[in-house]
């Protein structure tokens, strides 16, 4: 990526501050079209705050809005929810920043983007990947739902604000126990009949149907995954 990024940005001003690598860094999973619609975004952006030269804070505000849209700046929140917007942000950074297996954070922002996200938090992948322990799915888990725990913490009640949050986990901890085979209790067996093995060849498909019982042990063992 940093590689693409600097072939989009040869013919571009760059100010001496601007790092291509942590560019790179924050755009995991990023195609080219899309690294050269961030290059071409942080141009403008300075065409048009009057510089002759694109800096980092270009390159940033870029990415944000690649990622999560346009700010929202006529949409006004009054101060209580944007307490509980920092509040619910910060929760997700420390619980990344304490654990051992979770990403760091990059950036925390309680502007509105996009359609309805009233804040975010990026983190900083130090790495690609492509495998993840079962460690490392449950440190992600627990930072996304770090933020609805520090609402319950400094705030005394919990929001509508973790919805995707939860959303995120449960899809994670769903994967954890019915494809990746990572539940003590139901042990090494994949219960989703959508996915194919790598195995697999023609048309055939495995047959993963369950009876309710194990369903239930389904279901017990992902609201675990997400308790624990």
């Amino acid at each position: 990526r940093e590689r693409i990024l600097r072939l989009h940005a040869a013919n571009v001003k760059l100010d001496e501050a601007v790092d291509l690598k942590v560019v790179a860094m924050r755009t995991p999973g990023f195609a080219g079209a899309d690294l050269a619609n961030v290059v071409n975004e942080a141009a403008l952006l300075a065409v048009r705050r009057g510089k002759e030269v694109v800096a980092m804070a270009d390159f940033e505000e870029a990415i944000d809005r690649v990622v999560a849209g346009l700010e929202k700046k006529g949409k006004l929140i009054n101060e209580k929810e944007r307490r509980i917007v920092a509040v619910h942000e910060v929760g997700h950074a420390v619980v990344g920043e304490v654990l051992e297996h979770a990403e760091r954070t990059h950036k925390i922002s309680i502007v509105p983007r996009g359609m309805g996200a009233l804040g975010m938090t990026w983190m900083k992948p130090t790495e690609d990947r492509y495998l993840l322990t079962r460690s490392e799915l449950r440190d992600r888990i627990a930072a996304l739902l770090g933020g609805r725990a520090a609402e319950a913490l400094f705030v005394g009640d919990i929001t509508t604000g973790a919805q995707n949050d939860l959303s995120r986990a449960t899809d994670i901890a769903r994967a954890m126990v019915r494809q990746y085979g990572m539940s003590d209790e139901l042990g090494p067996v994949a219960y989703d009949p959508e996915r194919r093995t790598f195995l697999q060849v023609n048309d055939f498909r495995p047959s993963c149907e369950h009876g309710s019982e194990v369903g239930d042990k389904i279901d017990r063992e992902v609201r675990r995954v997400l308790e624990g």
